[in-house]
């Protein structure tokens, strides 16, 4: 048992290493780094999708899955560089893969970063990839109870974003526990809600990370 404790710490501290490379690659070119992370099915493409041709700034993707390329062929649509991550089985991404998928992007030209991290709303939101922050993005047909039942991701959240609003009117969701929950575990976290079908709600996801992009510039 010690031993595989032991062995534990290593990864853990092998992959801070790497995540910290990360972070110094993204602050040597000011580029904002931003980690998706949310079930499958839970909208993060298509948000990238709604959102992308309204970024005043260049932006690039790596792209996490278990298999296929089919969400970077999507982006890649968008006119946006992406770097396809496949993880064989993996829950999660960590930090190693992204960085050598960044060494696959055109980091002197962009601005921004996306993430889009493999679906599911625990193991992703234990690790740190070197990204500025995390977005928890939640999806209506999910149900209103996901903050409370997976609480290590929405209270690390910088913001929540709620997807495909435009289904509000057919399902039973209840909108105003889903907020209220959110708020008991991250009463600093930016809020956003999106429409899948529209996009209604991306331009002002979109001013939230051109305005996070500059703050980080200027501190740098």
């Amino acid at each position: 048992m010690n031993r595989r404790i032991t062995l534990n710490r290593r990864v853990a501290l092998a992959d801070e290493v790497y995540a910290r490379q990360v972070r110094e690659r993204c602050a040597q070119g000011g580029i904002l780094l931003v980690n998706l992370i949310g079930s499958p099915g839970a909208g993060k493409t298509t948000l990238l999708e709604r959102m992308l041709p309204q970024m005043p700034c260049r932006c690039g993707v790596v792209e996490g899955d278990v298999a296929t390329s089919r969400d970077a062929q999507r982006i890649a649509a968008c006119g946006v560089p992406v770097v396809q991550i496949n993880t064989g089985g993996g829950c999660h991404l960590e930090a190693h893969l992204v960085l050598r998928g960044l060494e696959d992007l055109p980091l002197d030209d962009l601005d921004l970063v996306f993430v889009e991290n493999v679906g599911n709303l625990v193991c992703p939101a234990e690790f740190d990839l070197g990204e500025d922050f995390k977005v928890a993005v939640s999806s209506v047909p999910e149900g209103a109870d996901k903050p409370l039942k997976y609480p290590s991701l929405f209270s690390q959240a910088a913001c929540v974003v709620l997807t495909k609003t435009d289904l509000l009117p057919y399902l039973p969701f209840d909108e105003e526990l889903f907020w209220k929950d959110v708020e008991s575990l991250n009463p600093r976290g930016r809020r956003f809600r999106v429409d899948g079908l529209r996009g209604d709600g991306a331009e002002e996801w979109v001013r939230f990370l051109a305005e996070t992009l500059e703050t980080k510039r200027c501190g740098a």
